[in-house]
């Protein structure tokens, strides 16, 4: 509710006396303490996080501690004038902080173990959320381990995120009893990824000695090179050796499609060598400029794809003839 009195517009929660806190209830905890205001702060419509604490100079204790809204204080200048300068691009954001003053502040007994509320206000700066929304707010999205459980099945079954979203959302009986969001799905998927950088490749190559195991006729092979990294690969089942040997068919992964860029791919290909591999190929004359820097690109691709195919063949040849000779 707004105050219509002169300065700042002020909102007060609409929440009733026996679930505010009050000035000198008790907590055994700080835990129990936040996870209290955090429950008022929910059916209030705002977000709360922890604040500034104190210690105690003769025990190094913390002895003072206080919650506070999401939007107190503000954004740092400083920060803005370095955002400003800086050359990357941004993502344009609304402003978080609001200098919201409402907050919670406690301290701790002299010679017991409890925390006493001190000082509680309650009116805010800035509008509430509706019930509706709240389940948005910062302080209450928790990507939860049984989701994170489900969110790896879901994408072991290549189910796109916002399909597992929608699955989840009709689990838990609706989007604002989800607990999460999209976004934090995601962000629990890229944490995941980043988890695999640095050891994908021994990841891959532990799954292909534990399916040899299971089966004498799978075969691979990788390379290595001289600076230890992962260069390539080949494996197949008795599935795929015998469908190769019907149909003389082998599928390439090409594991840089994504990061050799249109441009970058043009400006390191040799014009000259493009229009000999065409010959090469037989590939007719082509209606675009020879300084075209799509049909440069499409000559490039293609001739990294004939290589990489060429190169799978050969492994494929090596290991037939060395099963042969066993």
């Amino acid at each position: 509710m707004a105050n219509t009195s002169e300065g700042p517009h002020l909102y007060n929660p609409q929440v009733g006396e026996d679930r505010k806190p009050q000035i000198g209830m008790e907590f055994p905890s700080l835990e129990e303490a936040f996870a209290f205001y955090n429950h008022y702060a929910r059916e209030s419509g705002f977000s709360a996080r922890l604040g500034n604490s104190k210690k105690n100079k003769r025990t190094n204790e913390v002895g003072w501690k206080q919650f506070v809204c999401f939007k107190e204080g503000h954004i740092d200048e400083k920060r803005k004038k370095v955002a400003q300068v800086d050359s990357v691009k941004e993502r344009a954001r609304g402003e978080v902080r609001t200098g919201c003053r409402a907050k919670l502040l406690l301290v701790k007994e002299q010679t017991g173990t409890n925390w006493i509320v001190t000082k509680f206000l309650e009116s805010h700066n800035h509008p509430l959320s509706t019930p509706s929304k709240v389940h948005l707010l910062c302080s209450y999205r928790h990507v939860s381990e049984a989701k994170k459980v489900l969110t790896q099945q879901f994408a072991e079954a290549n189910i796109p995120t916002c399909q597992q979203v929608r699955l989840l959302e009709i689990d838990s009986g609706g989007p604002e009893f989800l607990g999460c969001t999209e976004r934090d799905i995601r962000n629990f998927e890229r944490e995941l990824r980043d988890e695999q950088k640095g050891i994908d490749a021994e990841t891959l190559i532990e799954f292909f000695a534990t399916e040899k195991e299971k089966n004498s006729a799978f075969v691979y092979a990788y390379e290595i090179n001289s600076t230890g990294r992962f260069t390539r690969c080949f494996w197949a089942d008795h599935v795929s050796r015998r469908a190769y040997s019907v149909f003389g068919d082998a599928v390439v992964f090409d594991t840089t499609y994504n990061t050799n860029k249109l441009l970058n791919a043009t400006e390191k290909d040799n014009t000259n060598g493009d229009e000999s591999y065409e010959e090469d190929l037989g590939l007719t004359h082509c209606p675009f400029r020879s300084e075209d820097r799509y049909y440069h690109s499409l000559v490039s691709k293609l001739k990294r794809v004939i290589q990489a195919i060429l190169e799978v063949l050969n492994i494929v040849q090596n290991i037939s003839e060395h099963a042969l000779e066993m």
